[in-house]
């Protein structure tokens, strides 16, 4: 099957082309958030091909995955094909609702021709999707490989973004863990991040992703702050990488980390007292890694990720 989709989402895009299929990725010359092509930082096999925006309608698509509203218009001007009624089409919803909450009506809620794909049951939940067809489907994750170490007493922290991104990423809250636990945070624009809000913590901006993967195992604990997010993947990776995790109660994460893998609490000081505890003890910390690994191939490995994909793709091809 010939796929379009836009390079939004790394890690997720990272683990959907892994499938048996021919994918397309536009490009711009800008290389721009609508035409970024080939991932830079991520390792994409040989059958993803990134073709320019401007000669899409030269290339035969079975179907279009579509991960943001305006996409659908994208789409439909480069390709002169209307997703869901000139070309089958899916649209993954990565994000939670965002304002009003129990009464966000999604984007593609009043039509039925394009099925909305929730890569969290939380995200089912939460959303008003309407009359559109919807599924779930969970994340997989490219196993990254048992590499932890934990030799550096320290917590490792993935986030995009984290000063423009404080209270939802919970940034706001490492302060208080920080003057319990040394942290490093890892991901795109945390260069400031220690000034702007007090923290005395170490940044790595951007790293390709075997390189993160590498340091973040260096750490002993993994500290997912996030008030407001969907599941970031970066918790499922620190699982697979052995990390024994401390995380907020919120959205997917209470389905996504067992009472073996690590702790999780909406207080702070019960996420403080852990982030002590498995800094102070290797060993259990050790211990707690290897059970989040177990638990994170079971639920987030590749085959069923890919499998559950070829299932809804045919159907709606």
């Amino acid at each position: 099957m010939r796929i379009l989709l836009w390079h939004v989402h790394g890690s997720w895009t990272t683990a959907f082309v892994q499938g048996d299929h021919d994918y397309l990725v536009p490009l711009v010359p800008d290389r721009g958030p609508d035409g970024r092509g080939r991932a830079r930082t991520y390792p994409w096999p040989d059958p993803v091909r990134e073709v320019s925006w401007d000669r899409l309608r030269e290339e035969e698509i079975d179907l279009v995955v579509l991960q943001r509203p305006h996409e659908l218009e994208l789409a439909e001007g480069w390709l002169g094909r209307r997703p869901g009624r000139d070309v089958p089409a899916v649209y993954v919803e990565h994000n939670t609702p965002v304002g009003d909450v129990p009464r966000t009506r999604h984007p593609l809620a009043g039509q039925s021709g394009v099925p909305v794909v929730h890569v969290t049951h939380f995200n089912d939940l939460f959303w008003d999707c309407g009359r559109a067809p919807t599924h779930v489907i969970e994340h997989g994750v490219v196993d990254p490989g048992h590499r932890y170490t934990g030799e550096l007493p320290r917590a490792g922290v993935v986030v995009n973004e984290p000063v423009r991104r404080e209270r939802v990423a919970g940034t706001d809250l490492l302060p208080l863990f920080a003057a319990a636990v040394p942290l490093d945070v890892f991901g795109m624009r945390t260069t400031g991040l220690p000034e702007a809000l007090g923290v005395p913590a170490g940044t790595f901006e951007d790293l390709p992703q075997r390189a993160m993967h590498a340091e973040l195992a260096r750490r002993r604990v993994y500290l997912h702050p996030y008030r407001w997010t969907s599941l970031g993947l970066s918790l499922i990776e620190a699982m697979l990488l052995g990390m024994p995790v401390v995380a907020l109660a919120t959205t997917e994460a209470v389905e996504a980390v067992p009472a073996a893998a690590g702790v999780i609490s909406t207080r702070v000081a019960t996420l403080t007292a852990a982030l002590e505890s498995f800094a102070s003890d290797a060993a259990l910390a050790r211990r707690t890694g290897e059970a989040a690994r177990r638990a994170a191939l079971s639920r987030y490995g590749l085959g069923r990720f890919l499998s559950d994909w070829d299932l809804l793709l045919t159907r709606t091809a």
